[in-house]
């Protein structure tokens, strides 16, 4: 479960890292180019979360925004691709999804040390709890349904329409996020960990033959999305790890908290607290897209509790190397046994 003290710890802002300074004077000149009439920039502050791209707030005299960079120094070959992030939140402007309005991107080195992108800055409501403590049940299950429909829309969208047909590659997804992940994970491996080893040979050999193909966040959860105060969500954020792959394992990812926090699994909690239990969570999503989840459900879980790992081995990895000096990120250390094990049991109790 989220600790408590998530939102002190990653919300708002605070002093640019002094590894993370760039020269202003040259962001100015750019910010003048591309957004005219922005005025001079009043302050840079570094938001808390963005664990993996540095993100920052620029205040102008005229207009608020949000400036997202690749990280300076060594980084995996496939990593923190802000051009990516860029090229489908500027895609989705005039979709259902909302995402915030993208200005530029930049892949001059010379302006900040790195490439980065412009978009506005949202002013919302940012929330780490899943449980939403401090909320209401009725709050809570607005809150649940709009994350709901706002993921159901994503994989509604045509992404040849949009301009993203060269996105990803069509079909195989899976495969190709086995692939990957498996080797992030040996490529940070930090300590040998069985399950672990145990998925890696068995996830290739029990892919279920699916060819649907959408454009996937790859990372939708509650967290990188920012809420207006009628509990809608007004911007999904965070697109790195998005792609053209397969709908129910994107929205399956989704779906881990019913599994990894206790009470969400309990339906008569989840009625008297106002969310929605799994099962009425997935009814509502198929509503929405017309799909069905009920064959292979559990393998999606198996692939995305190994991928989870696989995640936390890389900020495992990046700690290592010095390219993450993060507390929380030290701390993710201890979760990813427990994740690969958990994973392998749903194997034994669902494939053996």
């Amino acid at each position: 479960m989220e600790t408590k003290n998530h939102d002190v710890i990653f919300s708002g802002t605070k002093d640019v890292a002094e590894n993370l300074k760039f020269d202003e004077s040259k962001l100015q000149e750019w910010l003048g180019d591309k957004i005219p009439g922005t005025g001079k920039i009043l302050q840079v502050s570094q938001f808390k979360g963005g664990q993996s791209n540095p993100t920052y707030k620029i205040l102008t005299e005229k207009k608020n925004f949000v400036l997202r960079r690749k990280p300076p120094g060594e980084l995996l070959k496939s990593a923190h691709a802000v051009d990516r992030e860029y090229k489908v939140i500027t895609a989705l402007q005039n979709t259902e999804v909302p995402v915030p309005k993208t200005y530029g991107l930049c892949e001059d080195r010379d302006v900040i040390g790195t490439e980065f992108f412009v978009m506005d800055f949202l002013d919302g409501n940012i929330y780490w709890d899943l449980m939403l403590a401090d909320k209401s049940p009725a709050e809570r299950r607005s809150i649940y349904l709009s994350k709901n429909k706002v993921i159901a829309e994503l994989h509604k969208v045509n992404y040849q329409a949009v301009g993203l047909s060269d996105y990803g590659k069509p079909g195989n997804y899976v495969a190709r996020q086995v692939s990957r992940w498996t080797k992030q994970y040996l490529t940070s491996q930090t300590e040998e960990i069985p399950a672990m080893n145990r998925l890696i040979d068995w996830l290739p050999n029990n892919i279920p033959d699916d060819g649907d193909t959408c454009i996937v966040h790859g990372d939708y959860r509650l967290d990188n999305m920012v809420f207006n105060e009628g509990n809608n969500v007004m911007g999904v954020l965070d697109w790195e790890l998005s792609t053209l792959g397969h709908p129910v394992a994107d929205f399956n990812y989704h779906c881990i908290s019913w599994r990894n926090i206790p009470q969400l699994a309990d339906e008569k909690f989840c009625k008297e607290y106002g969310i929605p239990s799994e099962k009425e969570y997935r009814e509502m999503y198929s509503e929405t897209t017309g799909k069905d989840l009920s064959s292979n459900w559990e393998f999606y879980y198996i692939f995305n509790i190994f991928k989870l790992a696989g995640i936390l081995q890389g900020i495992i990895g990046r700690v290592r190397d010095g390219t993450a000096a993060s507390k929380h990120a030290e701390d993710r250390a201890n979760q990813v046994t427990p994740l690969a094990e958990a994973a392998w049991a749903l194997v034994e109790q669902n494939y053996r």
